[in-house]
């Protein structure tokens, strides 16, 4: 009897995609906290969510096999932030703050998605050895 790896680890393989694809974009904001200009984004999680499920993603082509290979969020799952503080006058609208705050708040959701999957995978090798759980 075949082991169906979606049924048996759920939502959180998909969870843990979409969790990292914010953090990229949340360290972005981190990054650029000091850019005239810069935009602050966020990922829209359900929408991300929903496109981990589906597997519809895409990558860059790369040209060259040492190149890295870069996963792009579809359109519409990163959107601009709504600032939450007055234009400093170089038009960033990063607040370190609260991107701090959101990605440390999405590291321990991931965390949490990992703690799952780990409970999940442990579960497994238990029944594949027999043991009693």
């Amino acid at each position: 009897m075949a082991i169906s790896f979606d049924k048996a680890f759920g939502i959180h393989q998909h969870a843990l995609t979409a969790r990292s694809n914010r953090a990229e974009v949340l360290a972005s904001n981190l990054a650029n906290a000091d850019t005239p200009g810069y935009k602050a984004k966020d990922v829209d999680f359900q929408a991300a969510l929903s496109q981990a499920q589906n597997s519809q993603g895409f990558s860059l082509a790369r040209t060259n096999q040492q190149h890295f290979a870069v996963d792009i969020a579809p359109p519409g799952m990163v959107q601009f932030r709504v600032p939450n503080q007055p234009d400093t006058g170089d038009g960033n609208t990063v607040d370190v703050q609260t991107e701090r705050n959101n990605y440390m708040e999405n590291a321990l959701q991931y965390q949490a998605s990992l703690e799952f999957l780990n409970d999940k995978i442990s579960g497994l090798l238990k029944a594949i050895k027999g043991e009693s759980m």
